[in-house]
């Protein structure tokens, strides 16, 4: 069967399900050996075999850790990019399935387990129909996408070109939506995010003696205080933003006020004026709380992703694909939310879409969110997310 009859028929979801006991195989594998950011070497490596075992071209230390895989249709035509994350987050698993994590603290918390296994799977769908396909897919599999940026690494490193990538296309799971159901969202749809930490240095002294010294302890909590006004009483509340401080350390003991005490938050928007607005006020804020109490307060700021804008021809064109295989009622829409996402810098330079993939199962009381120690997802959305990508690489190439 050719590609192009693939792409139209709801055959190519039989053609993922066969396929799903091994795509499961390796979501378990990758699940009970997570690595971080830039450490993704086992990851990698069962990522390389695979794609070599199918007859795939792969490039390895790509962007540090990451893989490219091209595999080349036996005729002319456009080149589709497929993107999957591999790298883990630093959380310990409170769950007991036999997959748990086998490396303490350390965790797949937000399914770039299922997104590497799912891409492979695509992979080896795709190569079947090598012959009559049209043009080039390109699979990406991506280190460091929690913070460290791992997409930019691997575009500076010549991902979108040889050939030159035309569209680009990545599946995210979603822990709210039911397996069975696709989420799509035109336009900005995931946000930009930028990180900041506040040193804030007082006067060390004597606990039972505080008026002898400056304390940089309660300097630092008016500083958090006062920072959670900003988005409630400077912004626009039609923008989007958030302002969260996720860490304030400081001290050794009971009994001594230490000189240091550090702030360490991150900052979510939409707008690039609210953007450098933001920022400027924590700044701002934080010098003056400080300055007030008698203490000094100094800011790092470090920008991060831009927000994740999804192409409108993307978002339809995974729209008809996914209809088609699943029918209309599989599609339900996105959320526009504040988490970011790396992606939004292939997203920068050649349309596309990212598209969510529900993996909730309908067993399940409440959600398993993700970034959280007992997340999980159903495994029967493994075969639906396969033939979704597959579909959608194959209707990009297949179209004039």
């Amino acid at each position: 069967m050719t590609g192009g009859e693939l792409v139209n028929s709801s055959q190519i979801l039989s053609a993922a399900r066969s396929l799903a006991a091994d795509v499961v195989a390796d979501r378990r594998e990758i699940h009970r050996h997570p690595e971080l950011k830039f450490q993704e070497h086992l990851t990698a490596g069962l990522v390389a075999r695979r794609l070599e075992e199918l007859g795939i071209e792969v490039r390895t230390g790509v962007g540090e850790t990451g893989v490219v895989g091209l595999l080349r249709g036996g005729r002319a035509g456009k080149t589709v990019l497929l993107r999957a994350d591999m790298d883990a987050l630093p959380i310990d698993e409170q769950s007991d399935v036999e997959y748990r994590s086998q490396n303490p603290g350390v965790m797949h918390a937000c399914g770039h387990d299922g997104h590497t296994a799912m891409l492979l799977g695509v992979a080896h769908l795709l190569s079947d129909l090598r012959r009559d396909l049209p043009g080039c897919v390109k699979f990406m599999f991506q280190p460091g996408e929690e913070g460290g940026a791992g997409a930019l690494r691997m575009i500076e490193q010549g991902l979108l070109e040889d050939p030159p990538v035309d569209a680009a296309f990545a599946l995210h799971v979603d822990a709210l939506h039911y397996a069975g159901e696709v989420a799509l969202r035109t336009g900005p749809t995931m946000a930009a995010v930028d990180d900041f930490i506040i040193t804030v240095r007082g006067k060390g002294g004597h606990a039972a003696r505080p008026h002898l010294a400056v304390d940089p302890v309660v300097v630092a909590a008016h500083i958090v205080t006062v920072l959670q006004t900003i988005v409630s009483r400077e912004v626009d509340p039609n923008d989007q933003a958030v302002v969260t401080v996720g860490s304030l350390t400081s001290g050794t003991t009971f009994n001594v006020i230490p000189d240091i005490a550090t702030i360490k938050g991150t900052i979510r928007t939409y707008n690039p004026e609210l953007r450098g607005q933001i920022g400027q006020r924590i700044e701002e804020l934080a010098s003056a709380v400080a300055s007030g109490m008698r203490a000094t307060a100094e800011m790092q700021y470090f920008a991060g992703y831009p927000p994740l804008v999804n192409h409108e021809s993307g978002i339809e064109l995974v729209r008809e694909a996914v209809t088609e295989i699943l029918g209309a009622e599989a599609i339900v829409p996105k959320e526009q939310v504040m988490g970011a996402e790396d992606f939004s810098y292939v997203l920068q330079r050649v349309p596309g879409a990212m598209f969510h993939l529900g993996v909730r199962d309908r067993s399940w009381r409440e959600p398993r969110p993700i970034h959280n120690s007992s997340f999980d997802m159903s495994e029967e959305a493994l075969p639906i997310g396969v033939a979704a990508m597959a579909a959608t690489a194959l209707r990009f190439l297949h179209e004039p």
